[in-house]
């Protein structure tokens, strides 16, 4: 699965963290970011979640391998 984030868009809110912390982080202004290695062994249906969580949809899902 591959997973984009939109870094221009992205304001921070944390939501993809908190539903899943094993595939998103966020850096050290707070802005989110893929854990390494993450998206490879990421339940689908929960990236998918963390990414309609996304009050300013910035996570894009793909069929593509691994990667931002």
């Amino acid at each position: 699965m591959q997973i984009r984030i939109d870094h221009h868009t992205c304001i921070g809110s944390g939501q993809c963290v908190l539903t899943a912390p094993g595939v998103f982080t966020q850096d050290d202004d707070g802005y989110s970011e893929l854990v390494p290695g993450g998206a490879a062994t990421a339940a689908r249906q929960q990236v998918q979640e963390a990414a309609l969580s996304c009050p300013v949809q910035a996570i894009a899902l793909g069929n593509g391998p691994p990667g931002d």
